[in-house]
Parts: structure tokens; sequence; C-alpha cells
């Protein structure tokens, strides 16, 4: 069976997902993590794909970026996936793959979903019970947004600097949005599109998306208990 092709436009925003083989772990130190990340932002930089927020966990990646490009995300991934393996392979003397197949990602509409994948990221550490709040671990993004901590890799989203006038107003409105974790069903969304590799966002943005790309949509539904969600997959 061929592999369905990746929902691509410059200029949209992607939650991005990557796991280890067999789920097994992919970071084993502090060091790990580091390196992960100095290679995510030297990459992003070169292929023009900017990252607004991101969590390491530890078998597992998320991301949000927004590609300038149509292949920006799959050379992104591709380097810094084979770089890491092999880094990862040297300094732990293992072999064999590292990650577990391809990358999974969604388009996600900025206007009615990017701010929660924000917190969908930036909460998987307390929702996997691993810390209370998200300021307290350290492999996050969620310093950098909720805090300013500097930071070679993230690029705030146009839709961040839209929370308020002024920087003190806009972490302050970024704080509040974690003061509770998404709905179940909202997390959910994030998911199943994420895996299943759809748009996600309004009915409109779905057809938006649809007539830019060519493709007719083969799944489309809404309920007011999934908050509007919309998918289309490629044909």
């Amino acid at each position: 069976m061929p592999r369905r092709a990746r929902l691509r436009i410059p200029g949209l925003p992607l939650h991005v997902t990557q796991r280890g083989n067999n789920k097994a772990a992919v970071f084993f130190r502090s060091e790990d993590r580091a390196t992960y990340l100095h290679m995510l932002a030297e990459h992003s930089y070169e292929h023009d794909c900017p990252v607004h927020a991101y969590v390491l966990m530890t078998n597992h990646v998320h991301l949000l970026v927004t590609p300038e490009r149509a292949d920006s995300v799959s050379l992104l991934m591709k380097d810094v996936s084979q770089r890491f393996a092999q880094f990862t392979n040297k300094v732990h003397r293992r072999t064999g793959s590292l990650w577990e197949g391809r990358f999974h990602s969604c388009i996600v509409d900025s206007e009615t979903y990017l701010l929660r994948c924000h917190r969908y990221i930036e909460l998987n550490p307390v929702r996997a019970g691993m810390v209370d709040h998200p300021s307290a671990y350290p492999w996050s993004s969620f310093s950098v947004n909720a805090y300013g901590e500097p930071s070679e890799l993230v690029i705030p989203h146009p839709a961040c600097d839209a929370l308020g006038p002024v920087e003190s107003d806009r972490r302050s409105a970024y704080q509040a949005l974690f003061i509770n974790d998404l709905p179940a069903e909202e997390v959910e969304a994030i998911r199943e599109a994420t895996r299943g590799g759809y748009a996600l966002g309004s009915n409109q943005f779905v057809d938006w998306v649809r007539a830019e790309l060519g493709l007719r949509p083969v799944r489309k539904r809404r309920t007011a208990r999934q908050m509007g969600r919309a998918f289309v997959t490629a044909d």
C-alpha cells in the first residue's frame, strides 16, 4: 500500500511528533536532550523551519513548526533524526534504529488550534504525571514562551505576539492558558489529526486547505462535543 502523501502548505504551522523505535527511550541523560535541541536549532535555520514550541519526553518529541518551504519540515526532521541517531549510537554504544519510522504531523489552523497545540505540547509532562506544572519540566519551550527565557531555538508565532500589546501582557496571557489542561476531547482531536496526517481546524479552514491542495475531503465531521473540528487527508 502506498504511503499517504503528507499535507504541506508553506507558511502554515504543523504539529510534528516522532517516537522511539518500539516506543523505546531516545534520551538517556540531560546531555542527550541538550544535543538534540542544539541540532534542532541549527537545522531549523538551515531549512527555514521556525520552531514555536517543543517538548522532549523520554521516548518521543513534539514540535510546533512553520515550514517556509514545502520540503522544509521533511528536511529538518531527516537531518536531525539521522544526526542525533548517529550521535546516540556512538555515545551509548548501541546499534540499530533509534526512531520509529516516519514522523507524524498535521497542519494546524492558527486561528483555532495553534494555541491549543502550544498547550498540548507543553503540558505533556504534566499529563504524563512527571511534574505538577509545565515550568518544572526543563526540556520544553514553556519557560521561553511563558517567561521569556532566552533560547537559540524558539521563535514566537504571530498568534503568541497577538496575546497582548506589550511583552508583559503577552507573558501573563500565555501563563493563564496553562491554569488548566485541555479538555479530553481536544487532546484526542490533536492526537488523532497528528497520527492520521489530517488538517486540524474549523470546517472553513479544512475547505480552504482542500482548495489549496486540490484534494477532496475524505474525512470531515463536526459535533458540539468535538469543538467543530474537521479533518482532510490527501487522496
